[in-house]
């Protein structure tokens, strides 16, 4: 793996939604190569530190959790005082909400973003981070996709990420803002939320009759999440990568369909598809195709991808194999 962690060791490193998927495994990573990892969660009644809770003791010794909101400038600002390097990954991400209460997601993720970037203006941080979505291309119209792939806001969600881009960018030009808007294809692994395809399938696979799935025929480049991580971490510390908007994922496409398939040779078993009337996204929000040109991450960074699809499915399978699903939970149609 291109990434070691060395430059990372003794900096104070922020990561926002840390308790999150993808920020988790970040946060961890980072805190087992030595560096004193500030995670900014979302406060909340329960407490809840998402899925730092279950961080090992040693790994935890090196992570400081710290509450907020990132619609709160105070709060952000307290977070980003002292931090060498900024990883924002923080926000609003359910696509199939953001139908339902769009206002929200502009919120967070716009107005959040803003506040990230003053901050580390503010405090004068090394680097930030700034994530964004293949989602802001909508559907492909020319394949592989390079970082010049015109944008089209297919969805809340997606219009929210194009704004937070938006304001990462205008900082760079406007105040130099030392920053890399990191826009990573789509991640898959454990920790994955269940409203997410590949953990529907693999779910469905272990305990349905058949796979109820809203379509097929979409194509995505799935990125497995270890992967993910030594990216962003690659990303952290690229000197090559300053100011610039770059993308990253495997440059291998596959379908739902396809990930139906290895799922179903995975479980041994064999399962009807069956399509599901009700769609989550309207028909005309649907993105039908990703597929990513990882060329000049890969070119200014050394950054590949390692882990095949039909490993990562492996892995991830063996995960929800050993965590079955509680009784009475409700099953989710993609």
């Amino acid at each position: 793996m291109f990434f070691s962690g060395m430059g990372y060791r003794e900096k104070t490193v922020l990561v926002t939604g840390a308790g999150g998927f993808i920020g988790s495994c970040l946060a961890e990573r980072l805190a087992a190569e030595g560096a004193h990892v500030r995670a900014f969660l979302r406060y909340n009644s329960q407490g809840s530190k998402g899925w730092l809770a279950e961080t090992t003791p040693e790994i935890a010794a090196n992570i400081e959790i710290v509450w907020g909101d990132l619609k709160d400038p105070d709060a952000v600002r307290q977070a980003v005082r002292g931090a060498d390097i900024v990883f924002h990954l923080g926000a609003l991400i359910a696509i199939p909400f953001s139908y339902q209460n769009p206002t929200d997601f502009f919120q967070t993720n716009v107005l959040g973003t803003l506040h990230v970037a003053n901050a580390c203006r503010e405090f004068g941080v090394e680097r930030l981070v700034h994530t964004s979505t293949s989602e802001v291309y909508g559907t492909a119209q020319q394949v592989p996709m390079t970082e010049a792939h015109p944008q089209t806001a297919q969805s809340p969600y997606s219009a929210s990420k194009i704004g937070a881009d938006r304001v990462v960018e205008s900082y760079i030009h406007s105040y130099d803002l030392p920053a890399v808007i990191l826009r990573p294809f789509n991640t898959y692994g454990p920790r994955q939320s269940e409203r997410a395809v590949i953990p529907t399938i693999i779910r469905q696979a272990l305990s349905a009759d058949a796979l109820r799935l809203g379509s097929v025929h979409p194509t995505r480049d799935f990125t497995y999440v270890d992967d993910t991580v030594s990216a962003f971490c690659a990303a952290g510390l690229a000197e090559k990568l300053s100011g610039r908007t770059v993308h990253f994922g495997t440059g291998r496409e596959t379908s739902i369909g396809q990930v139906a398939e290895i799922v179903c040779k995975l479980s041994g078993r064999e399962l009807p598809v069956e399509l599901d009337d009700v769609r989550v996204r309207p028909a005309a929000s649907e993105v039908d195709r990703l597929l990513c040109d990882p060329t000049v991450f890969r070119r200014l960074t050394g950054w590949l991808a390692e882990v095949t699809i039909e490993d990562g499915l492996q892995r991830v399978y063996d995960y929800h194999k050993a965590h079955p699903i509680p009784a009475g939970r409700r099953e989710f149609v993609i």
